[in-house]
């Protein structure tokens, strides 16, 4: 077999080929501070806003999960500077490894549970950045992670042995402005779909209400209690038909599909039979607005409610109008039982309620309206899930030097 050749400018390191001009590194030694930090009681609501291990729990810094403390003396070590990183070093496993990069946009101090690390002028800030975010720098955080009961850690020390591919400064600032660039692009698409969700959150509460009606319709809505707009479906037996699951964003999916294991009984005789334009909703919790319209034909969970649209109404238009916060709470006055956790709303009670709806043109047309709202939505994610494969795409080849901005 022949030997493999590397590349003309490359050459083999322990972390594989790399560019002639990259060095590798221990991380410490790219690091003015790799530090815990303030360990003073956070609880109270006011004051100086101090990090805590869910203030990145979602790869950013939440300012809405800081923790405070008294306004002292002593704390100016602990304050953050532009460009800092904080690293989740004591977390779950899945979790361990976490990063946050700080902008300096707004005053925050370092707290306990999270080390700050600070880049010294061998590395670009955002370099450091992104090398962190790497598959292999998450590998290598669960690598040296040391397991305990519900959570696991990892020392100072072991994390400044980890070994970085380094370029020359100038190429390390070049791949940041390139990685930068597709951020700012995710941002600005985050941004349309936060705005595109607004707009159809207030399309639906003019919309479905009648508090503003679409051009040329002018008819009286009627209030109807449930059960004259809806039969309950109680097909059993039925083992052979595809087990569905019913989801909180995606609709309701083949179970094969969903994220979550499956946990259903081997004996699904008393699985309920679901069908195409039924709405299946979670018996003990419709009162949250747990229910979804279906496409698919299968069985799911006996702990949901089946329902059947009559001809006379839109099933779409009913499922957006289900999860309404005025239409849930109908759903929480008409549950039984003592505490939330144990309400039911089963078809007898579901029936009871009342709801006030156009005709059927006119829910026809406020549907047409909102899954338009729909498709722009999807499309938007679509290309925001595009934009962020493109930039995982990016840091494989950049941050290895498989691919060079500078030559």
């Amino acid at each position: 077999m022949a030997s493999s050749v590397t590349p003309e400018g490359y050459k083999d390191t322990i972390l594989g080929v790399v560019p002639q001009e990259w060095n590798i590194r221990c991380l410490g030694d790219l690091l003015s501070r790799c530090t815990n930090g303030l360990t003073y009681n956070v609880s109270i609501s006011n004051g100086i806003p101090v990090t805590r291990i869910e203030t990145i729990s979602t790869g950013e810094i939440n300012y809405a999960k800081v923790g405070h403390i008294q306004n002292s003396v002593g704390y100016e070590d602990f304050r953050m500077q532009k460009g800092d990183i904080l690293y989740s070093h004591i977390n779950s496993l899945s979790q361990i490894g976490k990063v946050a990069y700080y902008n300096g946009k707004k005053e925050i101090y370092h707290g306990m549970n999270l080390l700050l690390l600070r880049a010294n002028q061998c590395l670009n800030k955002q370099y450091l950045y992104y090398m962190l975010l790497t598959t292999y720098m998450r590998h290598m955080a669960q690598v040296i992670a040391k397991p305990a009961v519900n959570q696991a850690s990892i020392s100072t020390r072991d994390l400044k042995k980890i070994k970085i591919p380094v370029p020359p400064l100038s190429e390390q600032q070049k791949i940041a402005e390139v990685l930068s660039t597709w951020d700012k692009a995710i941002e600005k698409q985050s941004q349309l779909i936060e705005k595109l969700e607004l707009r159809k959150k207030g399309l639906m509460q003019q919309l479905l209400t009648g508090k503003k009606r679409l051009p040329g319709f002018s008819s009286e809505w009627k209030t109807m209690k449930l059960g004259e707009l809806f039969d309950e479906r109680n097909e059993t037996n039925m083992p052979a038909l595809p087990l569905l699951s019913i989801t909180a964003n995606k609709g309701i999916i083949l179970q094969t599909e969903s994220e979550k294991k499956n946990t259903s009984n081997d004996d699904k005789s008393k699985y309920k039979r679901i069908c195409p334009n039924d709405i299946g909703y979670n018996t003990m919790r419709m009162w949250q607005g747990r229910c979804a319209l279906s496409k698919l034909e299968g069985i799911v969970s006996p702990a949901y409610t089946i329902i059947i649209p009559h001809n006379n109404i839109n099933p779409y238009y009913m499922e957006m109008l289900f999860k309404q916060p005025f239409m849930v709470y109908r759903f929480w006055t008409h549950s039984q039982g003592l505490v939330n956790d144990t309400l039911n709303c089963k078809f007898p009670s579901f029936s009871q309620v009342k709801v006030i709806i156009p005709d059927l043109k006119e829910q026809n047309a406020i549907i047409e309206i909102l899954l338009s709202c729909d498709t722009e939505i999807t499309l938007a994610n679509q290309r925001f899930e595009s934009l962020r494969q493109q930039k995982k795409g990016l840091m494989q080849v950049l941050l290895t030097g498989k691919n060079r901005v500078i030559r």
